[in-house]
């Protein structure tokens, strides 16, 4: 299996550190709102990636995090006048809510930013003993000119950069490569948001907070680190900056990143009136399989220019796997012209040539339609014997726990009911409408499901 590394600008043999398993850090949402189709883009791609590793043998250990401490977040609690924990558990909901709709596979963890403040002080620590942090009026900067290897991933020239010029905010102009905030001292901006620690009074910078979480649960290096090529620079950059500087060794081996979505070939933006969360497209009839199959089509370094007729022609493709895979199921005895195991062979192994190259899921989905329409020909010939269809279904079956599009076909009506009443509840307490969320919770208890609202969030439970 070989795939592109940002870090080296070349495509290279995947090898992990440890034998068969596989350490991989997939940087997720800042829960402040809905994530858009964009962000799910960079998802799907990583779930692909997963997928097909543990398709290869790998045993995947995964860990995503949740940003929940930073401007965002902040400034949407202040201004929905609710503690920063209530506001960022219930857009985390609605995430793994989301997640569950594209059918895309949990990660084994997801650590939370808030829970690991003493890890990123140990950090900050050893980069002041170091000297290439140092404090000033308002924080704790990182010192760009003190780490030797800043700008290698995103490829930046020094004449770049701009050492002892200090930037506080977690989101800056890409352009500019200066000194970064690690740990922001308590102002009244930020309220109630602040921990006391040896450092001082105050929270984290962004960027520190997947330096402390991925180090934590994966060691240094690891295998894997992945995201959308919009996180290159300065969040990745910074990362690397920070976890070698500090630990002195090397922090990643891989980079892998996925391009751009664009809507109807533009830059998607509400003001353009292109822009679109997954809760939109659902409410308006989109299939689900349909954008997890628009949004997995295209190989992951390629720019997607998402449309609502590609919405639909995807809907279309994914039901035609579906429907042949039930064809395959319900194929009447038939006696063998002999060719058919000859193509489900040379098909299958068409389909993990180009995965293996750096997942080349355009020409991956060409061999499966190719399977698809040599066997279709087969069948209408009655020249498919019952063996033959049952090796062609465990074939497909096989190359679906990398698409994951059958599943839908098994997502019964209940499941989709639940999952519907539960968004439309958290909607009507967003807009203080008590009676209506007390109506949900009292159908979704004549569904086995109870739903505790708590300081926290909504806590769900299943009964018997």
């Amino acid at each position: 299996m070989r795939i592109y590394n940002t870090l080296t600008r070349k495509t290279e043999e995947f090898k992990p550190i440890k034998g068969k398993t596989v350490n991989l850090y997939t940087c997720g949402p800042t829960v402040y709102n809905y994530a858009h189709i964009g962000n799910f883009r960079t998802y799907i791609f990583g779930d692909i990636l997963k997928r097909y590793l543990v398709y290869k043998g790998y045993n995947v250990k995964h860990v995503m995090n949740l940003t929940d401490i930073d401007d965002k977040t902040i400034a949407g609690s202040q201004k929905e006048g609710v503690s920063l924990r209530e506001f960022t558990e219930k857009y985390a909901l609605y995430f793994h809510q989301d997640l569950k709709t594209l059918n895309i596979k949990e990660a084994d963890i997801y650590p939370k930013a808030t829970e690991h403040i003493n890890e990123m002080v140990d950090i900050i620590k050893k980069l002041l003993k170091k000297g290439i942090a140092y404090k000033a009026a308002d924080g704790i900067y990182y010192s760009i000119a003190r780490f030797k290897g800043y700008g290698k991933l995103a490829g930046l020239e020094k004449a770049n950069l701009i050492p002892g010029k200090r930037v506080l905010k977690d989101e800056y102009d890409k352009e500019s490569a200066q000194d970064f905030a690690l740990w922001k001292y308590w102002d009244k901006a930020d309220g109630e948001v602040f921990w006391k620690t040896s450092i001082g009074k105050g929270r984290p910078g962004w960027h520190i907070e997947c330096s402390a979480m991925s180090t934590k649960y994966l060691g240094q290096p690891f295998d894997i680190h992945a995201g959308g090529t919009d996180l290159i620079f300065p969040h990745h950059e910074n990362e690397i900056a920070q976890s070698e500087g500090a630990n002195g060794k090397k922090f990643v081996n891989y980079w892998m990143h996925s391009a751009h979505l664009i809507v109807d070939g533009k830059k998607m933006s509400k003001s353009l009136g292109n822009f679109h969360t997954l809760r939109d497209l659902t409410e308006k009839g989109y299939s689900p399989a349909g954008i997890r199959y628009l949004l997995l089509s295209t190989n992951y370094r390629q720019q997607l220019n998402f449309t609502l007729e590609e919405a639909k022609a995807a809907t279309k493709a994914a039901e035609t796997i579906t429907d042949f895979h039930k064809r395959l199921q319900e194929a009447k005895p038939a006696k063998s012209n002999g060719n058919a195991e000859a193509t489900i062979k040379e098909q299958l192994e068409s389909f993990e040539k180009a995965m293996d190259n750096d997942l080349n899921i355009s020409e991956a989905l060409a061999s499966v339609f190719g399977l698809m329409h040599e066997l279709n020909k087969l069948m209408a010939a009655e020249q498919l014997s019952r063996n033959e269809a049952k090796k062609a279904k465990d074939a497909i079956e096989k190359i679906d726990k990398v698409l994951g599009i059958l599943n839908y076909a098994n997502k019964t009506n209940k499941d989709n009911e639940i999952d519907e009443l539960l968004r439309k509840r958290e909607d009507a307490r967003k807009r203080n409408d008590w009676k209506e969320a007390d109506r949900i919770r009292e159908a979704l208890k004549q569904k086995n499901i109870i739903v505790e609202d708590t300081k926290q969030g909504p806590r769900i439970k299943k009964t018997l």
